[in-house]
């Protein structure tokens, strides 16, 4: 329970982090379709007998930098090539589960996510996570925020737009094979999107949106977590609909709706 309560925290400001840019780019389905790359990651994991987290880390990097690079070389939009990504990833994972008959494979946990499996070892994954994030937020902090605003007045300024674009592409990766362990490969875009959208009903202001966000997506991760134990419900999904709930809340209460 306490290596839950510590992954609550770190999940669920590193989703929020990263889930701002994510909202205001408008690659949500980018999130979805990386998301659902960790499965054949995980697959490819224990067919090689490697760590399927580490296994993840690189099958989902490859297909996020895939996903952009045949995006902006060819004249397949985005959305069709993260639907061919989406499809074809999973359907690679299914196929490897498929050979190793007879290998006891725990995939619900990794599909719909299990807190209280967290090991240390994920602690310290997340935790670095997290810092490689904040730091490259914190470096690109103009560059990004021009780029998810106006993509074209940052090529323009003589931003790297694809350098940074590809890094976040990168981020978005590893921020999704962390939080697997906590809301699993299907609900996982959930945390990616909800807190972040839920910040934006709330304010304009991009520095208050992200700490907006950051509370409601710790507070959606230990909110859930307690729902949970409570209830008995799987963490997962307890945690994804609490942070529904506060966003409809947010809504309904939303300044932006009363002006």
């Amino acid at each position: 329970m306490q290596r839950a309560l510590i992954a609550g925290v770190l999940i669920g400001s590193l989703c929020a982090i990263v889930g701002i840019y994510v909202v205001l780019k408008g690659m949500s389905f980018m999130g979805a379709g990386i998301s659902h790359a960790a499965f054949g990651g995980v697959a490819l994991g224990y067919l090689i007998k490697v760590d399927p987290v580490i296994s993840s880390i690189f099958f989902c990097v490859a297909s996020g930098l895939g996903i952009a690079f045949l995006s902006k070389k060819s004249h397949i939009k985005e959305d069709t090539t993260i639907g061919i990504f989406f499809a074809s990833t999973m359907a690679f994972g299914i196929l490897v589960i498929g050979f190793m008959k007879g290998v006891n494979v725990d995939l619900f946990g990794y599909l719909f996510g299990n807190i209280l499996a967290v090991t240390l070892k994920d602690l310290y994954l997340a935790l670095i996570v997290e810092g490689v994030v904040l730091f490259f937020v914190l470096f690109y902090y103009k560059e990004l925020l021009l780029m998810v605003l106006d993509h074209e007045m940052a090529e323009v300024s003589g931003i790297p737009v694809t350098m940074v674009y590809f890094f976040l592409i990168v981020f978005i990766s590893l921020t999704v094979v962390i939080a697997i362990k906590v809301v699993g490969i299907v609900l996982v875009s959930a945390l990616l999107v909800i807190p972040s959208a839920t910040a934006l009903q709330m304010t304009d202001n991009f520095k208050k949106a992200m700490v907006a966000a950051v509370i409601v997506g710790i507070s959606s991760c230990l909110g859930g977590l307690f729902l949970s134990y409570i209830f008995d419900t799987p963490s997962g999904a307890t945690i994804v609909l609490s942070a529904t709930i506060i966003f409809i809340v947010a809504s309904i209460l939303s300044p932006k709706k009363r002006s």
